[in-house]
This record gives structure tokens, C-alpha cells and sequence, in this order.
């Protein structure tokens, strides 16, 4: 069974890997257009931001609406750490965002230490000691960056330009998709403990919070560079086929290690029957807040990766509308299925985006909201379970392990013979 698992391992990233090369050739070689070239890489970015999705309700079961508050945030933070390096040859966006996630992170675990000694502390005073240690990590972060700027961007400067700046997207890519993660912690902590309905709508909240923010970033937040409600521009095109395709592999085989693993059964059991989870002895706070995390960190890679397709964003395509695009998704492809979701991300892009967009009059931004509606019904009638159900490609479905056998057992016990006649 081992040799049967490593072949569908190797198998899926080999053809996986034949099929990026073969979608770089066809790019390279001008038979996809510029067009059809950024609609796949946004297919692959919805695929990113949709798994995430998908392990927070279609594995765990909680409702939430907030995944596309935390891709704006991964959008804007790797757009603000780029476009310093590209526009003002400074890695002060590199360094600050660095040591934010570094001491942020630092101070969610004493803070953890020092509450498993406390017995009883209800989740909003946590919340309040996590939320002091934010601040303090925050000033701290901005304060010692000030004094390592300068190295920090004479170190790149050694490099040659376009290596230095590919490392610097690499990072910043990763740093986003951490502090979406940590802001997702501090965010469930009191909302988690909602029920489902509730936590979807406190979610939703946390969305349009965002998107006001952004809105306001240039004079509530100080980031003049985003300019607010005028949208951000001279982001640099980082994101490549190769880059967004290359990440979403990743995504794809950490999700699938996640679920086959004890903690990824812990999580599908919190989704089936919460009360018979609590009572197997799985702590639902902890699986709860891992799926919720793990999520928000897919979701930020893949605001981070956006933010560098077409080197513009602006807030609105952060509205508490689109954050629906990646319901959708999940809808289409099942929930609770790795093999549907990316595909059906795929589809989202190329059919709803491309095709739609070229066979439908003008105004289709308006169109869209009558054609998401009617194919959701006619999924809802004909396929409830999505359109590939429980399907999974081999590398993705969970090889159980062979029953252990021992004496006297069913599977040791030999058949009864049948006589002729009988």
C-alpha cells in the first residue's frame, strides 16, 4: 500500500509539473494571449483562496464570510512591500512587515504560555492580553526597524536588480500570508466561540471593516502610497504562470498532509457532530482556530500573489460582494473536496470571467449577478453534493490502513465451504 501511495504521489506532482511547463510554452510562445494568460493565473489565485475556504467550512464546518477581508490584507501588505522596494529602492516595507509577524508571533506564544498556567480565564480576557501584546509587538516592530532599514536595503543592493527583486516578492508573498494568519488569530479568538450563523456574520462584519479601512488608508492609516479610495498603483508584475501555479502546488499537497493526518480527522469531526468530538477528547477551541488560521494564511498568499497580477488594486475589489466569489467556488466544485475546488476555480475564471465576459453585452459586471444566482440553483437541484461530489484525484484520497489482524478475528476466520446441493 506504501508502494501504491508513493506511485500516486509521484504520479500527481509529475503531471502536475508536466502541466505547468505546458501552460508556460503556450504562453511563451504567444498561443494564449496576454488575456487567457492572466484568467488562468487568476484561476489559480481563486484556487488558492478557495482551498483555504473550503478547509474552513467544507472541512471544519464554520461558516464564514470573512476569507476575502483576508486576501485584501495579503494584497495590500506584499503591494506596500514591493512597491517601496520598486518605487522608493527601500526595504523598509520588507523590514517592518518582518519583524511585525516575527515579534507579533513571539508575543502569541508567551502570551499562550503564560495563560496554560491560568485556569478558567474566559476567551474575551485573553483576547484582551493578546491584543495588548499586538500593540506592544507592533511599536516594538516599528521602533528597532527604523535602525536596520539602511543594512537591510544595502544587503539587496549587492544582489543584481531582478534577482533582488524576485527575492523580495518571494518574502513578501510569505509575510502576507503570515500576518493575514495572525490577524486571523486575534480575530477568532472571541468569534469563534459564536455558533455558525453567528460567526458567518461577524465575519461578513470583519470583511467590510477591512474594505472601509482600505478605503481610508492614506489618511487613517498613513500609508499614502495606497491612496485610499483611489486605488493603489505602480505595484510591479511579479506574478508570473510559473510563480501563482508553483504556489497553489504547494497549497494543494500541504492541505492534502493536513487532512490525512490525525489533526485533519480532528477537524472533519468537529464539522460532523461537535458534541461527539468533545466527548472523544478533541479540543474544539484548538482544531477551530488551526483551520481558521491555516485558511486565512492561504487566503493571504493568495491576496498577495493578485496584488502583482496587474499591478493596480483598489477597495472595491474587496466589497462584501466578491466575497462571495469564493463561496461560489467551493459550491461548484463540493464541499469538502481539494480535486472540485481547484477545478472548479479553474472554471470560475475561464467560463464566468472569459467566456461571459466576451459572449455577453456590455455591462456584464451587472450580468454576473443574474447568471451566479441561476446556475447556483440549478447545481442546488441537480448536483447538491457540487460537481465532482466526493470524487478526489488518488493522490488526494486517504489510503486507510489495513486492518490489523488477530486470532480469532473476521479476517483470519476462514470462509465456510458450500456443498454442492446446498
Amino acid at each position: 500500500m506504501n508502494l501504491k501511495a508513493n506511485r500516486s504521489t509521484i504520479g500527481f506532482i509529475g503531471v502536475s509539473l508536466l502541466i505547468i511547463v505546458f501552460v508556460q510554452v503556450l504562453i511563451s510562445v504567444g498561443v494564449l494571449s496576454a488575456f487567457w494568460a492572466t484568467l488562468i493565473s487568476i484561476g489559480a489565485v481563486m484556487g488558492i483562496v478557495s482551498l483555504g475556504l473550503n478547509l474552513i467550512y467544507g472541512f471544519n464546518g464554520q461558516f464564514s464570510l470573512g476569507q476575502w477581508g483576508f486576501y485584501a490584507i495579503g494584497a495590500y501588505t506584499a503591494a506596500d512591500v514591493t512597491y517601496r522596494w520598486s518605487q522608493e529602492h527601500s526595504a523598509s516595507g520588507l523590514v517592518i512587515v518582518s519583524l511585525v509577524v516575527l515579534l507579533v508571533g513571539g508575543s502569541f506564544l508567551l502570551i499562550r504560555y503564560m495563560l496554560s498556567r491560568i485556569r478558567g480565564l474566559d476567551p474575551l480576557s485573553a483576547f484582551s492580553l493578546y491584543l495588548i501584546g499586538v500593540v506592544i509587538a507592533g511599536f516594538l516592530a516599528v521602533k528597532i526597524g527604523q535602525f536596520i532599514i539602511n543594512p537591510v536595503t544595502a544587503m539587496f543592493n549587492i544582489l543584481p536588480a531582478s534577482l533582488a527583486m524576485q527575492i523580495i516578492f518571494f518574502l513578501a508573498v510569505l509575510l502576507a500570508g503570515a500576518l493575514a494568519a495572525e490577524v486571523s488569530f486575534i480575530f477568532g479568538m472571541p468569534v469563534l466561540t459564536l455558533g455558525s450563523d453567528y460567526f458567518g456574520i461577524a465575519t461578513l462584519g470583519f470583511t467590510i471593516i477591512v474594505k472601509v479601512l482600505l478605503d481610508n488608508s492614506d489618511v487613517l492609516l498613513g500609508f499614502e502610497e495606497m491612496k485610499g479610495a483611489r486605488g493603489m498603483v505602480g505595484i510591479p508584475k511579479l506574478t508570473s504562470w510559473l510563480w501563482v501555479s508553483l504556489f497553489l502546488l504547494a497549497v494543494v499537497i500541504v492541505t492534502r498532509n493536513l487532512l490525512h493526518s490525525s489533526n485533519g480527522r480532528a477537524m472533519i469531526s468537529v464539522r460532523e457532530d461537535e458534541i461527539a468530538a468533545k466527548a472523544m477528547g478533541i479540543d474544539l477551541a484548538q482544531q477551530k482556530t488551526l483551520t481558521f488560521v491555516l485558511g486565512s494564511f492561504f487566503a493571504g498568499l493568495a491576496g498577495a500573489l493578485y496584488a502583482h497580477i496587474n499591478g493596480f488594486l483598489h477597495p472595491n475589489t474587496f466589497n462584501f460582494i466578491k466575497s462571495f466569489d469564493p463561496m461560489i467556488i467551493i459550491v461548484f466544485g463540493g464541499l469538502g473536496s481539494v480535486t472540485g475546488t481547484v477545478m472548479a476555480a479553474f472554471a470560475w475564471a475561464l467560463v464566468l470571467e472569459g467566456v461571459l465576459r466576451l459572449v455577453l453585452p456590455t455591462g456584464f459586471e451587472t450580468w454576473r449577478f443574474v447568471v451566479y444566482p441561476v446556475l447556483l440553483l440549478i447545481m442546488m437541484l441537480l448536483r447538491p453534493k457540487g460537481l465532482f461530489g466526493a470524487f478526489e484525484f488518488p493522490f488526494l484520497r486517504q489510503v486507510l490502513p489495513p486492518l490489523r489482524k488477530s486470532q480469532g478475528s473476521a479476517a483470519t476466520t476462514p470462509k465456510p465451504t458450500i456443498a454442492e446441493g446446498d
